[in-house]
């Protein structure tokens, strides 16, 4: 096809050329169709011009992914057992006295009495082990839970063992639930007499649904009529906006902000559990706070989305001191009566890294564009970490900078 485009247009439309792209008008696209449909072509086009495109969206979630509910909680449960049959890699009694008197104790509820031989007690297939669980609120008695083992004492390895019935106590010394069964460590050790391979923790496992609650604890929701949401990230402007969606899908008046972590919610007159449901499927924009995180033993630099830099000049250099140490062997003359001797040979490089210049890291924004401008600069995570902390003593950092 030919670059230029001839055409003469009887009936007003144009066509014309921009680019190597032809763009006709609606009148010359509409020939050939009846009149209402080239006026609703006509109109469509003309309002394209107008519609803006949909601007991007923040990122919405649901109110119960980032509450807690007042007296929802779980419950910590911890108990002392005895781990059995293990292939010889339990505790060693003579060792672990502690083990030796579990063992003994047991043995004489159930009816066999060693007080008198327990000197004679050498077996090494059991391990005493602290037993600990969670309690999730709303368990049931009969419900079940899962329990994680581990080793107190010298045992080398779990894997195989059975737990004995544990009684697992809560901080106030009740007992919620029992446990026993069969230990899975996702674990082996291997070796030889030079060397010894291990993966994962053989001296930890756990049981699947291995404990069986005892009692329960009770929750009651909303029994002052009031129940209160607590933030997992306290924010003023997300606690407001938690609130305004209450009262304006569930009822108005119903949700007032106590402080930044802190909603209140009235359920005066209303099922608790129904209405904790509704809400918690609400949606909202979180408010996110600008913050830079800094772990300087690993290197690790976390930004949030709001973090901006004002407008400065960086200078990013470093002074290199190396210094090599080559002794050399100086062996004498044969029958020169000479000894052999060792020379020092030290040869020292001083670098000042001269090649980097001055460079400019210009305000962005979006984070996007910071990270783009902090990377044009050619720094690595640790060089950036030292720049921060100085951006930041600058005051041209508009966030928060926290060093771990």
């Amino acid at each position: 096809m030919s670059n230029r485009l001839k055409a003469s247009n009887g009936h007003g439309g144009a066509a014309c050329q921009h680019g190597g792209s032809v763009a006709v008008s609606p009148a010359r696209m509409g020939q050939g169709m009846p009149r209402w449909a080239r006026a609703f072509m006509a109109a469509v086009f003309v309002l394209s011009l107008f519609v803006p495109l949909a601007p991007a969206h923040a990122i919405s979630v649901r109110v119960k992914d980032i509450v807690d509910y007042e007296g929802v909680r779980d419950n910590q449960l911890v108990g002392y057992g005895l781990v059995v049959g293990l292939h010889g890699t339990g505790d060693r009694l003579t060792n672990i006295i502690f083990t030796r008197e579990t063992l003994i104790s047991m043995l004489n509820r159930l009816g066999v009495n060693i007080r008198d031989r327990e000197i004679q007690l050498q077996t090494h297939d059991v391990a005493a082990v602290m037993v600990t669980a969670t309690l999730p609120p709303f368990s049931h008695g009969g419900g079940r839970i899962d329990v994680t083992v581990s080793a107190v004492g010298d045992a080398q390895d779990l894997t195989g063992g059975t737990l004995l019935v544990t009684p697992l106590q809560a901080a106030d010394g009740e007992v919620y639930a029992v446990a026993q069964g069969s230990l899975v460590t996702n674990a082996f050790t291997a070796g030889g007499q030079a060397a010894t391979v291990t993966r994962n923790i053989p001296t930890s496992g756990h049981i699947a649904n291995g404990g069986v609650v005892e009692r329960e604890v009770p929750v009651k929701l909303g029994e002052t009529g009031v129940i209160h949401l607590s933030l997992h990230n306290p924010n003023f402007t997300t606690a407001t906006r938690v609130a305004e969606i209450i009262n304006r899908s569930i009822g108005a008046r119903m949700a007032q902000v106590d402080d930044p972590r802190t909603i209140a919610v009235d359920l005066t007159g209303r099922n608790a559990s129904l209405t904790l449901y509704r809400i918690g499927d609400l949606q909202i924009e979180p408010d996110t706070m600008a913050k830079v995180v800094v772990d300087e033993a690993s290197g690790t630099i976390v930004m949030g989305d709001s973090v901006r830099i004002s407008t400065v000049a960086i200078a990013q250099g470093n002074l290199t001191i190396q210094v090599t140490e080559t002794p050399q062997v100086v062996q004498p003359a044969p029958f020169s009566n000479g000894v052999t001797a060792v020379v020092p040979r030290t040869q020292a490089n001083v670098s000042t890294d001269s090649s980097h210049r001055l460079g400019i890291l210009r305000e962005g924004p979006t984070l996007a564009s910071l990270v783009a401008g902090m990377n044009a600069l050619g720094m690595g995570p640790r060089d950036m970490i030292g720049i921060l902390q100085a951006i930041k003593a600058d005051g041209a950092l508009q966030a928060d900078l926290e060093v771990r």
